[in-house]
């Protein structure tokens, strides 16, 4: 048995749009599936009691973030495996199927991510590897984004993979993921500390550290609209892509490095993003365009919630207090 969990805030249609194509889709995989409702103003527990009724759900008082959240089903779960799937992503026809395939044979792997889709049909980043300064600075720099295909320029992308293959790779993300439950229950599940984002990374860092394989697997896939649950929070500033909320971003960036790299890593990394939004500031000082003022006024902004990150994490040693 797969024991699904799916973790949701403020996604009411989306959800069930989510669940139809997971009882559609899951063919004679034995399930439980779990929905995780942290603090939703939309109705999403109603829906999901009405319209689901085979579906566990547990209901928070307020939003205790992606990780804490994940943990509360698993706790509850009983599956060989654990599928992690996100509220935005719809499974396509035998993933599930195909990714306990997968996991039953390998089983030297502890994790496996599939492959995920764009609404449009394009390809989205399904196969990672682990964060680096240089990786940061070909991504902030928009070199990575500029040649996509480049096995050298978006190497932690792996740049050029047409994810036609099974690839070991250092770490998958959480939007369709299977998890092997004897690994968790030797390594532990995700660290509470991080609220949003990051919580995926260093699980598989984990992993790998107590030796299982990390694994992109192609013919398990999901059609993935992409930060959802995010773009809810109206109150807060978004990164580039408009997926992510910039100040949780940093915060668990703070928190990460510091946990697997140390200090001097921690402080090159928000010291790279703080000196390419100086350099960006100069240039549109000196430069005159029509938006050079907004995007002033963008990299001091982002300099400043790279400071506070530092400043509300204590340098990556501690999380603040949740909801973010």
């Amino acid at each position: 048995m797969v024991s699904v969990i799916i973790v949701s805030f403020n996604t009411r249609e989306i959800l069930a749009e989510c669940l139809m194509s997971l009882f559609r889709h899951a063919g004679e995989v034995p399930m439980e599936v779990f929905v995780v409702d942290n603090a939703s103003k939309d109705g999403s527990p109603s829906m999901v009691r009405e319209r689901f009724p085979a579906v566990r759900l547990i209901e928070n008082s307020d939003n205790r973030g992606f990780a804490a959240a994940n943990n509360q089903a698993y706790t509850l779960s009983q599956g060989d495996y654990v599928v992690l799937l996100n509220p935005d992503a719809y499974l396509q026809p035998e993933s599930l199927a195909n990714a306990v395939a997968f996991m039953d044979r390998t089983t030297g792997c502890g994790l496996s991510g599939g492959k995920i889709i764009s609404p449009k049909g394009t390809l989205e980043p399904s196969a990672r590897r682990f964060p680096s300064i240089r990786s940061k600075l070909l991504t902030i720099s928009g070199i990575s984004g500029r040649y996509p295909r480049s096995p050298i320029l978006n190497r932690h992308e792996f740049g050029g993979f047409n994810h036609d293959a099974p690839m070991e790779v250092d770490w998958v993300p959480g939007t369709f993921t299977i998890i092997r439950r004897s690994m968790l229950e030797s390594i532990g599940f995700f660290d509470e500390r991080f609220y949003l984002y990051y919580e995926e990374t260093d699980l598989c860092r984990r992993a790998k550290n107590a030796g299982w394989s990390v694994y992109f697997i192609p013919d398990a896939a999901v059609i993935h609209i992409g930060g959802a649950c995010s773009k809810t929070r109206k109150e807060k500033t978004f990164d580039d892509s408009g997926s992510q909320v910039l100040s949780f971003r940093l915060r668990s960036e703070c928190l990460y490095y510091r946990k697997n790299h140390g200090a001097a890593m921690l402080i090159a990394s928000t010291g790279l993003e703080i000196f390419w939004n100086l350099l960006i500031f100069t240039k549109n000082m000196v430069i005159p365009s029509e938006e050079a003022q907004r995007k002033r006024t963008a990299s001091i902004g982002i300099g400043k919630q790279t400071l506070r990150a530092l400043k509300d994490t204590r340098f990556g040693t501690i999380s603040p207090p949740t909801p973010w």
